[in-house]
């Protein structure tokens, strides 16, 4: 089984523009979601998938700096850019991750593969349906048979931007698994799309961050339960739906 992890990235964003290029520490947010992803045991090949306007040349730019491979697709059609890039690289199952994502951790996402490769006949596995994991560590795998079906069937404006809703609305035609932590977290917020979330990622990395190394959700979950005022500066931001 081939497994290819796609990071969707663009430099637009509504609420901070250019936040995948943003520096941390000695990283961009997007080398280290790479980064992250690489340390994934059972991930076989890391793409960055940006759109083909002229806006994005600077995340591939960068995804070419950083040594991985680079797919550029629709900008609006998201679930057309992932079937693109995993039909182009012969992947029998993707990992969806968010350039968003630097705290990312191989643990968790490993753990959902693992989940995946498991259970029996499953199509689709993720740690997004019900949440006990923070904001931040979302990682889903899906077989390319059904990012097929969804690629060929949907119309729907929503399932086309956000890729999987078609999989997993529709559980009578696809196996899908929900991965939970086991244990009480509590609800950070560590995806990055508000200069709020950028404040409290920052300190994070501040307070973590040693180049070469990449600190667990374990280790971040302990530096905000120990410094509890810092789960404010970011509290009370709302996904957007």
């Amino acid at each position: 089984m081939k497994i290819a992890a796609i990071i969707q990235a663009r430099m637009g964003s509504t609420r901070l523009l250019g936040k995948v290029l943003r520096m941390l520490g000695d990283k961009t947010v997007l080398a280290h979601v790479v980064d992250r992803l690489r340390a994934v045991p059972q991930v076989d090949e890391v793409i960055v998938a940006t759109t083909a306007g002229s806006r994005d040349e600077p995340v591939a730019e960068e995804a070419r700096r950083i040594g991985a491979a680079c797919f550029r697709g629709s900008e609006e059609d998201v679930l057309s850019r992932y079937y693109e890039a995993a039909k182009q690289v012969q992947a029998d199952a993707v990992v969806r991750i968010t350039s968003d994502c630097p705290l990312l951790d191989p643990e968790v996402s490993s753990l959902v593969i693992r989940s995946y490769m498991e259970a029996p006949m499953c199509d689709y596995a993720s740690n997004t349906l019900v949440r006990t994991y923070p904001r931040g560590l979302d990682t889903e795998i899906f077989s390319f048979e059904s990012l097929e079906a969804a690629f060929a069937e949907t119309r729907e404006a929503y399932d086309r931007e956000h890729v999987t809703p078609f999989i997993y609305r529709h559980p009578e035609r696809f196996v899908c698994k929900s991965v939970t932590s086991g244990i009480p977290v509590p609800d950070y917020r560590w995806t990055l799309d508000t200069p709020e979330d950028w404040e409290l990622i920052r300190r994070l990395y501040d307070a973590l961050y040693v180049p070469g190394q990449r600190f667990s959700w374990h280790q971040a979950a302990a530096w905000m339960n120990a410094n509890p005022e810092f789960h404010a500066i970011n509290a009370h931001i709302r996904q957007k739906t």
